[in-house]
């Protein structure tokens, strides 16, 4: 079964094409375009490259379209990209303004160029479906969680392949397996010990989550990507009462405070020269103070997040970095592992310093936590929970 992973953000799209059956999958072509101001004209002309290059003999090889879709109002999980997908996204437009218009242009968009594929959306909440109320809920009143305010959190492919991934290092082949149909069959009991793990997603966009037995028990982000870890540039979390104060002392309109804290805000709000971690860690080693500001506040909240599920969970079985950052920032996991021994998280330097986008145990012989790089890979499992859900 050819399908097709579509990438859709406001100004750019990527796609990778895979070929799926039972035993699993394979990549046979991937693309991108970037300062996209004509969605259908890209997918139009990714499609006529496929066949030009030979890749697909017509686009009714294409079994199907899944799309990395970020939230939807009262609808979540693995489904059929259909109108009621849609409108959710559409429902929530105002929380997710750079992904859900995109995302549902893009499946009206597909939907005319390919008619005869099956489209299905693999929402970034899905992983959270069965977080605990206590987790997912906000102390607000009762109105406010009957508009759809809550704790959802993002970041769910990726967590998820940690999830399956991180079993499968540790010689969990029983958690793997769940955490695999866990959006087919839900969670499931384990016979012997827990797995406890806390997955790092660190790149422009962060967040930490904690997950027991292959599902989530929580995550740093909550009701839209703005929160949690301070991200590139927009604010991660913040007293609610900072944001009338700002408004009445700077005199801003809502627009404008809601601007400042989602394009100007995070690590570049912090740091003021850049919203890149790695220029920010370059300022900060040649001396610059409001640099080491942000790579401190970054590493603080990370830390903060691993302690917080690492007390949930009753104790750590491995800790895991992934995404841009997590994969290539061996001074970032320095930081963050900073003298945790005492909590059995021993990291080895010599075989962190080595360990750049590639997957590697980075801890100690005696670590009793494994410390785990693993390499995101968030269109695979899109594609897998795509052949899934039309097997």
């Amino acid at each position: 079964m050819l399908i097709l992973v579509a990438n859709l953000g406001s100004t750019s799209f990527k796609y990778c094409l895979f070929r799926m059956d039972e035993s699993g999958g394979e990549v046979v072509a991937k693309g991108g375009y970037e300062r996209v101001s004509d969605h259908a004209g890209v997918i139009d002309d990714a499609l006529a490259t496929l066949q030009r290059d030979g890749v697909i003999a017509s686009p009714d090889e294409i079994a199907a379209v899944g799309f990395k879709t970020v939230l939807g109002k009262d609808l979540s999980g693995c489904v059929i990209a259909d109108e009621a997908v849609i409108a959710a996204l559409e429902g929530f437009a105002a929380v997710a303004p750079a992904h859900n218009p995109p995302y549902a242009a893009g499946i009206r968009q597909f939907a005319k160029a390919l008619p005869n594929a099956k489209p299905v959306a693999l929402f970034e909440t899905a992983f959270y479906q069965w977080t605990g109320a206590a987790a997912a809920n906000y102390a607000i009143p009762r109105a406010w969680r009957d508009i759809g305010i809550r704790r959802y959190g993002f970041h769910g492919a990726s967590h998820k392949f940690i999830a399956e991934r991180s079993a499968e290092l540790c010689g969990r082949e029983d958690v793997a397996q769940i955490a695999r149909r866990l959006y087919l069959d839900g969670p499931a009991a384990v016979s012997g010990k827990p797995l406890r793990v806390v997955s790092c997603h660190l790149g422009g966009s962060s967040s930490v989550t904690g997950i027991l037995n292959g599902v989530a028990i929580g995550t740093s982000m909550g009701f839209s990507p703005q929160s949690g870890l301070p991200q590139n540039n927009r604010v991660g979390d913040l007293d609610s009462g900072a944001i009338p104060y700002a408004m009445r002392t700077l005199g801003l309109s809502l627009d404008e405070a809601e601007r400042q804290l989602t394009k100007e805000s995070g690590l570049l709000g912090l740091s003021g020269i850049s919203n890149d971690i790695r220029d920010i860690r370059e300022a900060a080693a040649a001396g610059n103070s409001d640099a080491r500001l942000a790579v401190d506040a970054l590493v603080h909240s990370i830390r903060h997040w691993i302690g917080a599920f690492m007390l949930e969970l009753g104790g750590l079985d491995a800790l895991v970095f992934t995404a841009g950052i997590g994969e290539n920032n061996a001074g970032l996991r320095t930081d963050v592992c900073a003298n945790l021994e005492a909590f059995g998280i021993d990291l080895d330097p010599a075989k962190n310093a080595t360990c750049r986008a590639t997957e590697a145990d980075i801890s100690t012989p005696v670590s009793p936590v494994r410390i785990l790089v693993i390499p995101a890979n968030e269109e695979l499992v899109l594609a897998r929970e795509v052949f899934r859900k039309l097997s």
